[in-house]
């Protein structure tokens, strides 16, 4: 009698699994995006801000200058 032998393999596919690198770096990406936008905004805003203290400044001087002018045409017509 000749015996016969019956060989089985089962195979197992496994999904490709992920290390979550890929997500991480999109995270950081999200977050440096986020805070340039942020800090663009915080040095647009204190520009305006300097730029409206030099005008207020230079207005100021103007009109002591002009007080200056009429104090002297004044002085010189008594």
């Amino acid at each position: 009698m000749v015996e016969e032998r019956t060989t089985r393999t089962t195979t197992v596919i496994e999904g490709r699994r992920s290390s979550g690198a890929g997500m991480i770096i999109a995270i950081a990406v999200l977050i440096a995006v986020i805070a340039a936008i942020y800090f663009g905004g915080q040095l647009t805003g204190s520009e305006t801000r300097k730029d409206s203290a030099v005008e207020n400044a230079a207005n100021s001087v103007s009109k002591a200058a002009d007080q200056a002018g009429d104090a002297a045409k004044d002085a010189t017509q008594n």
